[in-house]
């Protein structure tokens, strides 16, 4: 029997309850690819903001750095468009930081959103090939009490092995689900730590202007005097 026949067989001695794993699985599949292709491009985008916004926050231009962060679709881009506003109109590093903190808690669960899907739909697959091959084995054992005796071992082997398609098919659905729940939350953590990074060197560059301002206007005293 080829691969592909032995596949065939596998699904449809497993009973109904292989119907929903299936479903389960193509759910997952799917928020997988979408949160895969999602996330890349946030982080090639913050990639290539942090390229332009680096050395904008470096030399303090402000101006060039909002009318860049407002027009590119970048998680780090909201960030700093929300911290450089906030460098330009307060006084105050507390705003800037407040106003930084709650652009980050409005990213942060767009990155996140659907991933905590997968951990579920791997443990509903998981539930379901176990309740599949319950009720198989239920159907088994009332099957074998009406069989003929000398039947009854040969049946009972034959129907336990087919009640535990639906596990053996629930597995084999969560194992990938759970890895790919693993590698998404690793690179949305990825995403974050950038985010984060970016926060920092926003402030510094506030402090340093800040500190810069203090030292000419020390200058400036000392002169007049």
């Amino acid at each position: 029997m080829d691969p592909l026949n032995a596949i065939v067989a596998f699904f449809q001695t497993g009973g109904l309850f292989m119907y929903p794993i299936a479903l389960v699985l193509v759910i997952g599949l799917v928020i997988t690819l979408e949160r895969w292709v999602f996330l890349t491009s946030a982080r090639i985008t913050n990639i290539q903001a942090c390229k332009k916004i680096l050395p904008l926050l470096q030399h303090r231009k402000f101006d060039q750095l909002i009318k860049y962060t407002r027009s590119s679709s970048a998680p780090a881009s909201k960030i700093i468009t929300a911290g450089v506003s906030k460098i330009l109109n307060s006084e105050s590093k507390d705003d800037v930081v407040y106003a930084m903190q709650e652009t980050v808690m409005e990213t942060v669960p767009r990155l996140e959103k659907r991933t905590g899907y997968l951990s579920t739909l791997a443990n509903v697959a998981t539930l379901l090939g176990l309740l599949g091959t319950i009720i198989g084995l239920i159907a088994a054992f009332t099957a074998v009490a009406d069989a003929d005796p000398a039947q009854k071992a040969s049946l009972l082997s034959a129907s336990i092995s087919v009640a535990m398609n639906t596990t053996a098919f629930g597995l084999i659905s969560a194992i990938p689900l759970l890895l790919f729940h693993a590698l998404l939350q690793t690179k949305t953590s990825q995403i974050v730590d950038s985010l984060d990074v970016i926060c920092v060197k926003c402030l510094n560059a506030y402090s340093a202007g800040k500190n810069t301002s203090s030292a000419s206007r020390k200058d400036d005293i000392k002169a007049a005097a």
